[in-house]
């Protein structure tokens, strides 16, 4: 199959929390799929599970279980569901460690399904941290758990880096889910470095973009004001912008965080690299909170994720909006493609 039918690709989505608005909004998805675009995808988690969802969000709607050569053509009238979640209760908005050895097992199944070539790439709903953690998940979340499947079914080594892509920017956080006292001791010249040249190619191959630029921001106000505000700048991460600009890759930077998300300077570059998660994050989500992707490169597969939570306080009402998980099942799509 290759992932690919009829020209469009073949995406494996996860349940996420089934306690959460994954299900809703794998809903809201499908129902919109010809207005929006969206290429076909299984959904990897239980038929009765969305029929019951739509039936509290007063939704009709038909699915399908499906093998995984199947998927593709239920699509037009059904969601084509695949999944050996066993059938109980689960209510709106009550998380429940009983779920989560079936929702680690979606996410391996999706990843199984393209190394397999069923399935062109993976979307994953939100999960809940501290349920999967209390049942003894070892992962701090989707993006490391990742990089382990990669190395496990794929057999490759991955390094993955977290971009969060919205319509009119691109940013990656260097360092991610460590708290800000650490970010000065765990930066390194090296982490900057790898982690431009990930994005590079990521925009080379999977965004179509021949020639990426590259901004890295500075970790201290106005980029450590020539050591007068810290020297990390001029000792950490100078240093990596001028091994990126040696290996050919258009970088500039450190600049100051403050004044390189406006228009005109976004206008510059096609990716900004940021020393730590928030500085990244805020100005992406400010932008385009309800369009914004999460996107995680450095994998052998392209995964992408809607940019929020699992909203368990609004689960089931049918008032989730399926914006990001819209353009997270786009991107995907043309990921897959490299556009």
């Amino acid at each position: 199959m290759n992932g690919e039918t009829g020209g469009k690709s073949v995406l494996a989505l996860t349940v996420g929390d089934p306690a959460g608005i994954g299900p809703d909004i794998a809903i809201d998805a499908w129902i919109a799929r010809t207005t929006e675009n969206i290429p076909p995808f299984v959904f990897i988690g239980p038929a009765w599970l969305l029929q019951q969802r739509a039936a509290q969000m007063g939704q009709t709607i038909k699915t399908a279980d499906v093998t995984e050569g199947g998927i593709a053509p239920v699509f037009d009238t059904a969601i084509p569901c695949m999944s050996d979640f066993a059938e109980h209760g689960v209510q709106p908005g009550v998380p429940d460690a009983a779920n989560a050895s079936p929702v680690i097992g979606a996410i391996e199944t999706a990843v199984g399904l393209v190394h397999a070539g069923h399935c062109s790439a993976i979307v994953t709903n939100p999960i809940n941290k501290k349920v999967l953690a209390d049942a003894g998940f070892p992962h701090p979340g989707h993006t490391e758990f990742l990089g382990a499947l990669s190395r496990r079914i794929f057999g490759i080594e991955a390094t993955p880096v977290m971009m969060l892509a919205a319509p009119d920017l691109r940013a990656v956080p260097v360092t991610i889910h460590i708290p800000l006292r650490q970010v000065f001791d765990c930066l390194t010249t090296q982490m900057i470095v790898e982690t431009g040249r990930i994005v590079a190619d990521a925009l080379r191959t999977r965004f179509g973009i021949a020639k990426p630029r590259l901004a890295v921001s500075g970790l201290n106000p106005h980029a450590g004001e020539d050591g007068l505000m810290g020297s990390e700048d001029s000792e950490i991460i100078r240093p990596a912008v001028d091994r990126l600009i040696g290996e050919g890759i258009e970088t500039v930077g450190p600049l100051p965080a403050d004044s390189m998300f406006h228009a005109s300077a976004r206008s510059r570059y096609d990716a900004a690299l940021c020393m730590y998660h928030d500085q990244a994050l805020i100005p992406v989500k400010t932008l385009a909170f309800d369009q914004a992707v999460n996107v995680t490169l450095g994998l052998p597969f392209v995964r992408t994720s809607p940019d929020h939570g699992t909203a368990f306080d609004i689960a089931g009402s049918g008032r989730a909006d399926p914006s990001s998980l819209i353009a997270a099942l786009r991107l995907a799509g043309q990921m897959a493609n490299g556009r």
